[in-house]
């Protein structure tokens, strides 16, 4: 009597399974990075960093030190979420192009690294500011420190961040090359891209032109991208028509 067998599933069966759990993940991801990003780069700097008074920069920081660590370690979930997308933008994009893909992820990984840098400053205020070493300083001299830590910080992002804009652009480009996404969507990429080089263009050759606008159009790009991923995700015979 023939035997009820029942056949494993395709390489293509697979291939398409897992595109759609590579577009979820990249929805969560870009959340946690949304978030993370608002937290720790935007709302609790904004509650702690006086930009001019370095005395009023310090006495917040050292009232609200667990606040300032929960910034820092929300950069920290940024970062690894950052990381994560560049090898997932990797796996949806190779089908387009291989190469390109693999330059994005280049530069999405070295801007992450350099961002990373950047932040050891951000945190070295507060060690300034907690370190015993620092008592042959005056404390308006440790004031003034803590608070070029953070300003450093400050310049040193900024003067990388063409490099998260490259990897922007060039993913706009595949995803609008794609037949999997919305070309709209590239669009956006392209665009918000774009306005982190042209910043980072202002901030080391013209900065009084170093406007924040010129961010704004990555956040649009970010927050679109979680929501159709999560949303709509990729779709998935496309993509795997286009991987073979």
């Amino acid at each position: 009597m023939p035997r009820d067998v029942t056949a494993p599933p395709s390489q293509s069966a697979l291939e398409t399974t897992n595109v759609d759990r590579y577009a979820r993940a990249a929805g969560i991801l870009y959340l946690l990075t949304l978030l993370g990003g608002i937290v720790g780069e935007v709302y609790i700097p904004s509650r702690l960093i006086v930009g001019s008074d370095a005395a009023a920069t310090a006495r917040n920081i050292l009232a609200s030190e667990s606040l300032f660590r929960i910034g820092f370690a929300a950069y920290l979930v940024e970062a690894v979420c950052d990381i994560a997308i560049s090898w997932v933008w990797y796996v949806l994009l190779r089908p387009v192009n291989r190469n390109l893909a693999l330059l994005a992820a280049f530069f999405g990984l070295v801007s992450t690294a350099l961002y990373g840098t950047a932040e050891t400053f951000f945190f070295a205020a507060l060690v300034v500011l907690r370190g015993e070493y620092m008592t042959v300083f005056s404390p308006d001299q440790v004031n003034a420190l803590a608070l070029l830590m953070v300003k450093i910080f400050g310049r040193t992002a900024g003067i990388f961040m063409a490099m998260y804009g490259i990897a922007t652009v060039v993913r706009g480009y595949l995803i609008y090359r794609s037949t999997f996404l919305p070309r709209p969507l590239g669009i956006v990429f392209m665009v918000a891209g774009t306005g982190f080089i042209l910043r980072n263009a202002a901030v080391v050759l013209a900065p009084g032109y170093a406007s924040d606008v010129l961010l704004l159009p990555m956040f649009v790009a970010l927050a679109s991208s979680a929501t159709w991923f999560l949303a709509k995700g990729v779709d998935a015979a496309r993509w795997n028509a286009a991987h073979r």
